[in-house]
């Protein structure tokens, strides 16, 4: 009788190839983060516009053309809100308690801080701490007060509405648990999106007399922007402008890039101390202006755009699974070629595209470049074209000891806040597609003559 023996050659090699990833986990490190995808963002694709590339490494600016980029805009005519404490007091009780849950990222977030607040005014009712939901994309479950300093916030709008921190006793039942269980008397989740005042005041002030609490899930968007008594306005203003304060090591951080952009000696001095400074540099060096580029091209926004991004069958495979899990059938864009989507200018721009742009605009090498965005679809290979043509790009890895970044580390909302107090201290923000990070930044830039670029405005 004849039995199969195996060679050990064969077993050796199989064996060899399954502890790979265990003693080599960087070799494979990619395909962990490409999950659920297969090598796609390993393989990053070549450069599409080659010409366009050479064409932008071999040219230079003009010192001109650099003065007028780094000019500050002239008044525009627009003037901030007006943002004095309120006049009409506070009454004595409120109609109840306002819980709000918040989806999306940090800005999406802020914003629905803002519309929360103007809400429980509407309603004369008592604003719980808004409720920061976790989202499946970035996964943070950073809450309220980790992000946002509590006491400045109810200390700013004391004199506006009412606010606690958490629900009485006899309320603390009223949880995201609770709510997610079953259908509740005092949910709300029929608020259309771009409410108006009256709608709250008919399908919501009689669930705050009746059981002295509402719930708003979900919130994001539901207020309307138009047709609002003007000192609701006004409040939604002060919100943003003056009660959303960063938590101090957030601020701390953001100071010391900043100090590091504008001068450059402070970077090579940061040390294991947090937040070590060298605050001799200052007087040695005049302070040296600096951009911002908000990428936008993470795997998120890739997906849901249904276009091609030039990484080959693996990325398509990828981008499909992703799109199909997180956006379940809701990218209507697919319907549509590649080529017609690029022609109608739904494709988010790539790093590589966002580079050309710059450089067309008179950018150069010698520009001093912030990298705001989340992690970029493809990794450090995908900027790579990028950071060739502006090789004094910086983001947070690059300016900032581990040590000083171990409060935010893997935290998608603090990342963020960096990210966002930064812009607001910037010279010049460029947003690489319209969003909702662009749209808080805006308001303030525009009120401190900071210059703001977007593709899309580029484009028009």
């Amino acid at each position: 009788m004849f039995y199969y023996q195996p060679r050990r050659g064969g077993a050796f090699a199989g064996l060899l190839l399954l502890l790979l990833p265990v003693f080599l986990p960087s070799l494979f490190s990619p395909l962990g983060h490409a999950s659920p995808s297969v090598f796609s963002e390993w393989n990053a694709p070549k450069p599409r516009h080659s010409r366009l590339l050479k064409s932008a490494l071999q040219g230079q600016s003009s010192n001109v053309e650099q003065s007028d980029l780094w000019t500050p805009l002239a008044n525009q005519g627009w003037k901030g809100c007006e943002l004095s404490a309120s006049t009409t007091g506070l009454p004595q009780e409120t109609q109840g308690y306002i819980q709000v849950f918040l989806d999306g990222g940090l800005n999406q977030q802020r914003m629905g801080i803002c519309d929360a607040v103007a809400v429980a005014k509407i309603l004369n009712a008592t604003l719980v701490i808004p409720h920061l939901e976790v989202n499946p994309v970035w996964r943070d479950s950073s809450s309220f007060m980790d992000i946002f300093d509590v006491d400045h916030f109810i200390n700013v709008l004391k004199d506006d509405i009412s606010i606690v921190r958490e629900l009485p006793y006899d309320l603390s039942w009223s949880t995201r648990e609770y709510y997610a269980t079953a259908i509740r008397a005092t949910r709300i989740k029929t608020a259309p999106v771009h409410a108006s005042a009256k709608w709250y005041l008919e399908n919501v002030l009689p669930v705050l007399e009746s059981y002295g609490i509402a719930a708003i899930a979900p919130f994001s968007h539901r207020l309307a922007f138009d047709h609002l008594p003007m000192d609701v306005q006004r409040l939604r203003c002060k919100v943003n402008f003056q009660a959303l304060v960063f938590v101090p090591h957030v601020r701390a951080l953001g100071d010391a890039l900043v100090s590091r952009l504008r001068y450059p000696e402070k970077k090579k001095a940061f040390g294991t101390e947090y937040l070590q400074e060298v605050t001799d540099v200052k007087g040695e060096q005049e302070a040296g202006k600096f951009a911002v580029l908000h990428l936008r091209f993470d795997k998120d926004m890739a997906a849901h755009s249904a276009c091609d991004f030039g990484g080959g069958k693996a990325e398509k495979l990828a981008l499909a699974k992703y799109r199909q899990t997180i956006w379940q059938g809701r990218v209507l864009n697919s319907q549509f070629t590649d080529e017609e989507l690029r022609n109608q200018g739904r494709c988010p721009l790539t790093p590589e595209e966002i580079g050309l742009l710059l450089a067309a605009l008179g950018f150069d090498n010698t520009t001093r470049l912030y990298l705001a965005s989340h992690k970029v679809y493809g990794g450090a290979a995908r900027i790579s074209t990028l950071r060739e043509l502006f090789p004094l790009m910086e983001d947070k890895k690059s300016l900032a000891s581990s040590d000083e970044r171990a409060q935010i580390k893997g935290k998608a909302s603090l990342l963020a806040a960096v990210d966002y107090y930064v812009s607001m201290h910037s010279d010049i923000f460029i947003s690489a597609s319209p969003g909702n990070m662009h749209n808080a930044l805006v308001g303030i830039l525009t009120n401190n003559y900071t210059k703001t670029y977007s593709s899309y405005q580029i484009a028009a």
